[in-house]
């Protein structure tokens, strides 16, 4: 045993007490370097605040002038939000919607694998028709298809180049509302392409070279691995689409359909009241867009099982 009070090697020495240690010691508390004896103090964001106060000074005047405002005529939106004519103008609306998103996905899945396609050619046709569709507005493609029967007056099928066997008088092919459909689901496959082409790339191709060497033919691959997958980065892309082809049908009012907005147009061209009836159709559009932001939130549910964040 060591006869000196020297610490052993390899230790420090012991620091001797402070006078504020010692006395702190003695009263019970923990002295004032001890982490514990620290104030806590919340952190303030004065500016959150205030930019809380003027938000909701603005949204509550917002509000109070749609309520006090006679100018809005509340009792004539009343009157014409269930009228018989917007109901049923509400529903060629919704007509347009399901065919032009069938159609257009239905299309525009075809041209997302043509683009993914080992063959050139079939890469370079698909992105020409993305291309074009997506250069083109939308109104000038209707108006195009509209008056097909001016540009063709008949289709014929039969040899390429050749003579045709099948004759086809485009004057009754194709009327407004399937000309509608038509340029809606042509437009919207340029873009539902792209959406598509996206969300399969998003899958890592590790698993289909994976799946490839286990001998899992290649439909179902693409059925069982790869859209599932896809699914997730698709939908929420594919939604906006969806939505913004609804809001889109308003566009086809040009071809005197009677769809939502042409309606509403037609009701205060006669009686006047401007304001009213376009909150009519606002209303709906708010309404029926809601619906689809809520089925997109439960699908995203259903394909997101089994995904880590």
């Amino acid at each position: 045993m060591p006869l000196t009070s020297d610490p052993p090697v390899g230790q420090a020495a012991p620091q001797p007490a402070t006078p504020r240690q010692t006395a702190a010691q003695q009263a019970g508390t923990p002295p004032a370097d001890d982490p514990a004896a620290l104030k806590v103090v919340p952190v303030r964001h004065p500016w959150r605040w205030a930019a809380i106060v003027v938000t909701a000074v603005l949204i509550a005047q917002f509000v109070h002038g749609l309520v006090t405002n006679p100018a809005w005529e509340w009792e004539v939106f009343a009157q014409f939000f269930t009228a018989q004519t917007v109901l049923k103008a509400v529903g060629v609306t919704l007509q347009l919607t399901v065919y032009g998103t069938a159609l257009g996905f239905a299309l525009g899945i075809v041209l997302a694998f043509m683009r993914l396609s080992a063959s050139a050619f079939l890469r370079w046709a698909a992105f020409g028709y993305i291309w074009a569709f997506r250069s083109i507005p939308l109104i000038v493609q209707l108006l195009f298809w509209f008056n097909l029967s001016y540009l063709y007056k008949r289709l014929d099928v039969g040899i390429p180049f050749g003579p045709g066997f099948v004759h086809v008088d485009t004057m009754g092919l194709v009327g407004a509302m399937g000309a509608a459909v038509l340029g809606l689901a042509l437009h919207q496959a340029a873009y539902a392409a792209e959406i598509v082409r996206g969300g399969v790339l998003a899958v890592d191709g590790g698993q289909l070279e994976a799946a490839a060497a286990l001998g899992i033919p290649r439909l179902r691959q693409l059925r069982r691995i790869v859209l599932p997958q896809a699914a997730r980065s698709i939908l929420p892309n594919a939604t906006n689409e969806v939505i913004s082809l609804f809001k889109g049908t308003s566009i086809v009012s040009v071809m005197a359909i009677g769809e939502l907005f042409y309606q509403v147009q037609v009701i205060y061209g006669r009686n006047g009241r401007v304001v009213p009836l376009l909150m009519v159709a606002t209303a709906w559009y708010v309404l029926l867009t809601t619906v689809l932001s809520v089925l997109q939130h439960y699908v995203e549910r259903h394909f997101s099982k089994g995904a880590t964040r």
